[in-house]
């Protein structure tokens, strides 16, 4: 590859990335082969070729520890378990996020999304550039859509994370040289670039997924649009007053609709993660998806980065649970227990009435291995093969049947039987016990330090062929359940209480029990094991039954899987009795005074009322925790909404050094040291200093 542009030194790293080289799906696969210089660029059909790789760009964002780190630390939701890969990010210590000052091999620098995001977008500028070439006047708008639409959305993240930052919106010759001049524009001008990309990705972009599934389309761009122009009348933005709020708002709201009116929702939330079933299932071309960093497993596009979200929303099961669970790719994640759910996230659920939270939260692992049961355990509650080896119990601080010292994990004698089984569980934790959060203190370490924990399956994946091998499946980045909540916010902000609470009740109806659904019922993409070419070998681990014999990874998987919750043991709700069947459950709120008790106990915590804009705001939040937990954008909302500082000191104790300033992210100190001025001197330090964000 020739001649093609970059900005060096860390700057503004430029790449263009072809065909399918990056990018994972079917549609992408058919120009595996294809080498690509700058005379194909000089065609329509590789322009055209170009606009398919754009989509490549995504995949960097989930691909190693920045995936959680830079979206979900030092937030509300999650703290971490005993690793500490990502610390800096969580406790907002800014010498450890120096990678220069930390001593942490892989901890993310602030400059890995500035960097990979110019990448995007100066292959955006020179498709931008190109797409004339294409003879088709729908191939070309569409090609043209697809650059607007990815410059915008990668600006939006620079805004969103950093605020300032260069406008570049030409390709760059460097046949002259390195530019290094480059100057910060105001985050008001960057917010109306963005707005100004996504309109033109809106007006160009087709309405069907020509491309095939994860096609961006005219709808992904009106939900960033809406996005953005709800951004730009929010918090953060301090010029919002220069653009007429019921504008931007109505505009938003009109957007909105088109959206949920073309695409809709799932009938069940299992249908969004749950129920993946491996590469290129039917859930992955649901048509809530509006966006999505495309992934399959085929060797010849997995790229330089694949899949790595597995690894980081499990606890530390294969460490903690003495044997019993050994990990293994028959088991969909991977126990780098970097995600911790806050006691905030477990009670900000309805546990009795809302399915999404049985439909998230992964309560049980089966006994996968042969271990001696302790010698108080009574032989008759001598638990066996496919018996609960771990088990979590997401239960409500008034509840008052359980006892501290009756739970724990395998190494510490504890006398929990499981009395619908009546078997004792190697391991297992309740969220409260007298009254108390309890969940986080029966792990290896301190507290704050917790490798056992009860985590989310949105990213499980058994279709991995390796326990460390990349997962297949794509990770959704936007869908319409988000666009519900982007339209209820814009309502609130615009003064129409009631529509804003009709938006969120149509929501939180698609996450009701439907009448004879079984609460009890559990699936997520370990399902996908079950046509895993590497299930008739033996476990890695080396997991033995009872006579000695190695278990193969498909025994392993039938043992380990269990499609059954804690939801009964968990809430104290009588299951039905035979001849019956389980009712509908209703999550309708009537009035913004009858908020659920959940939100009331949040919103008294922070001294809030629901009477004003900033109580609504946060209900709106607690719902997106909800029906987004761990969907890769909690970070962006808190800071956009000024809610960061006061949600991550209420609700996660491990954002130690948290201060107001933390709304944005340091500009990366690798692009201030590479730049210039006018006269081509290197900028002091007093310069650099000068166009730094506050407080670094």
């Amino acid at each position: 590859m020739k001649n093609t542009n970059k900005i060096l030194s860390g700057i503004l790293a430029a790449s263009i990335m072809f065909g399918t080289t990056s990018c994972g799906d079917d549609f992408l696969k058919e120009n595996a082969n294809h080498t690509t210089t700058d005379a194909l660029l000089e065609t329509g059909a590789g322009a055209l070729a170009m606009a398919a790789g754009l989509y490549g760009n995504l995949r960097w964002h989930f691909g190693y520890e920045w995936a959680y780190a830079i979206t979900l630390y030092g937030c509300d939701e999650f703290s971490m378990g005993s690793d500490e890969t990502s610390l800096g990010w969580m406790d907002y210590n800014t010498a450890e996020m120096n990678p220069a000052g930390s001593s942490r091999r892989n901890h993310p620098s602030p400059a890995d999304l500035w960097n990979e995001l110019y990448f995007g977008i100066a292959t955006c500028n020179l498709l931008l550039q190109k797409a004339p070439l294409i003879a088709s006047e729908q191939d070309r708008n569409s090609a043209l859509g697809e650059a607007y639409f990815l410059r915008g959305y990668n600006y939006y993240r620079l805004f969103c994370q950093y605020e300032r930052c260069p406008l570049q919106l030409e390709p760059i010759d460097v046949s002259a040289g390195v530019p290094r001049n480059f100057k910060l524009s105001s985050g008001e001008d960057v917010l109306n670039q963005v707005i100004d990309d996504l309109q033109k990705a809106y007006d160009l972009l087709r309405t069907d997924d020509w491309r095939g599934a994860g096609t961006w389309t005219k709808y992904t761009a009106a939900h960033f649009l809406a996005k953005a122009l709800l951004y730009r009348q929010s918090e953060r933005c301090t010029w919002k007053s220069n653009y007429p709020a019921k504008t931007d708002l109505d505009r938003a709201i009109r957007l909105c609709d088109e959206v949920i009116d073309a695409r809709g929702l799932e009938k069940d939330y299992n249908n969004l993660y749950s129920n993946w079933t491996g590469v290129d299932c039917n859930i992955e071309k649901s048509k809530e998806i509006l966006m999505s960093a495309l992934h399959n497993d085929a060797s010849t596009t997995v790229g330089r980065y694949g899949n790595r979200t597995y690894n980081y929303f499990s606890s530390q099961y294969n460490t903690y649970s003495g044997g019993y669970v050994p990990r293994g790719q028959y088991i969909g994640d991977m126990e780098f227990q970097r995600c911790r759910p806050t006691e905030y996230t477990y009670a900000v659920f309805d546990n009795v009435n809302d399915s999404r939270m049985w439909k998230t939260f992964k309560t049980v692992y089966g006994i996968c291995n042969n271990v001696a049961t302790p010698d108080y355990v009574k032989a008759e509650n001598t638990p066996t093969f496919g018996d609960q080896g771990v088990l979590f119990l997401l239960n409500k601080k008034d509840d008052t049947r359980f006892r501290k010292d009756e739970f724990g994990r395998a190494a510490i004698k504890h006398t929990f039987v499981n009395p619908e089984t009546g078997k004792w569980v190697p391991n297992v934790a309740p969220v409260y016990a007298e009254g108390q959060y309890v969940m986080n203190t029966y792990g290896t370490s301190a507290a704050n330090r917790s490798n056992m924990f009860c985590g989310i399956n949105k990213t499980a994946d058994g279709s991995r062929t390796g326990e460390k091998g990349d997962a297949h499946r794509d990770v959704t980045m936007a869908r319409v359940g988000e666009t519900y909540l982007v339209k209820a916010e814009c309502q609130v902000r615009n003064g129409d209480d009631a529509g804003a609470l009709a938006t969120i009740n149509l929501l939180r109806e698609r996450a009701e029990w439907k009448a004879g659904e079984d609460r009890e019922y559990y699936v997520d993409g370990t399902i996908a094991f079950k046509s895993n070419s590497t299930a008739s070998g033996n476990c890695a681990k080396g997991n033995k039954d009872a006579n000695g014999a190695k278990l193969t990874n498909q025994q392993a998987f039938e043992y380990s899987f269990i499609q059954k919750n804690s939801y009964v043991l968990s809430t104290g709700v009588e299951r039905p009795v035979e001849s019956e069947s389980w009712n509908a459950s209703s999550l309708q709120i009537s009035s913004w005074n009858n908020l659920p008790a959940e939100d009331q106990a949040v919103l008294n915590g922070m001294g809030l009322s629901v009477n004003t804009l900033e109580g609504k705001v946060n209900f709106i939040l607690n719902e997106r925790t909800r029906e987004l937990l761990g969907e890769w954008n909690r970070w962006d909302e808190l800071s956009r909404t000024k809610t960061l500082y006061k949600r991550a000191k209420l609700f996660n104790p491990e954002t130690l050094y948290i201060q107001e300033h933390h709304n944005l992210r340091p500009i990366p100190q690798s692009f201030l040291d590479g730049l210039t001025n006018d006269n081509g001197e290197p900028l002091t330090d007093q310069e650099k200093k000068d166009m730094q964000n506050p407080g670094y």
